[in-house]
């Protein structure tokens, strides 16, 4: 796992994105999986920068494809809080991805877990996903992926902790709004992406990354399965690594990192 520490919230925006610029350049058509959440926030805005007309090297989105991490179950069509008017809102207009290519999970379906298996299987025949990028909740959650998720889940409903239907209650008019269950890609299902990328900031994380990074590989901290992935990346700013007792030595890796001639 390669940790990049940062000085500034706004820097783990700006080097988030530059590694998913990165593989857009690439890959015109590349499949990225998109969390949602105030983590991913920075990495946005930096993308849509780097995106706009005009811009130097500008990175082209048009042809690129997204995936949803999860999704509510129960909210009415065209909520403005349902996770797919945000990734409209927040990723597909302002980077200029076709709709077409930005898949959520169906929280409305009628039948939720055949919705959750079909969204699994289109995943897999989009080839999978290239770069997941990742937030992590207080309670080590990615994705919707409570604390005692198998660690080898796939997409399928799930029951929402009280401490993130507490969190995530800044965002509806009340907290009996936030629904209770989910749709999420599981944790093998995330797994299987080519790369992880977790960002994070502010001190309400700290102790969150300190047993995702540092603590044992448990289904007590779900998102401890970046250490079983071969490529994956942690961007976090001082805050968020204030829990970690070998940050020096992250520093130092970074430091001493070799270079492209």
């Amino acid at each position: 796992m390669e940790i990049i520490i940062t000085n500034t919230p706004e820097e783990v925006g700006r080097v988030a994105a530059d590694l998913i610029a990165g593989v857009v350049r690439s890959r015109a058509d590349a499949v990225l999986g998109v969390a949602t959440g105030s983590s991913p926030l920075a990495t946005y805005r930096r993308l849509a920068e780097l995106s706009a007309p005009g811009t130097a090297d500008r990175v082209d989105f048009s042809a690129v494809s997204v995936f949803a991490l999860d999704e509510y179950v129960g909210l009415p069509d065209g909520h403005p809080e349902s996770y797919a008017a945000v990734v409209q809102r927040e990723i597909v207009n302002p980077l200029g991805i076709d709709p077409a290519n930005a898949h959520v999970p169906d929280g409305s379906a009628a039948d939720v877990d055949a919705a959750a298996a079909e969204y699994d299987l289109a995943i897999a025949h989009a080839g999978g996903i290239e770069l997941q990028l990742l937030g992590i909740g207080r309670n080590g959650h990615v994705g919707f992926n409570e604390p005692s998720s198998s660690l080898t889940s796939r997409t399928r409903v799930k029951t929402l902790a009280p401490q993130t239907r507490a969190d995530n209650a800044r965002f509806f008019d009340s907290p009996d709004q936030v629904p209770v269950h989910c749709i999420t890609q599981g944790l093998g299902t995330i797994g299987d992406a080519r790369r992880l990328l977790l960002v994070a900031q502010g001190v309400d994380k700290a102790d969150a990354i300190a047993h995702v990074i540092e603590g044992p590989l448990s289904s007590r901290w779900p998102g401890s399965i970046l250490q079983l992935h071969p490529h994956a990346t942690v961007v976090i700013d001082e805050a968020a690594a204030s829990g970690l007792a070998l940050a020096d030595y992250y520093r130092s890796v970074q430091e001493f990192k070799p270079r492209a001639a």
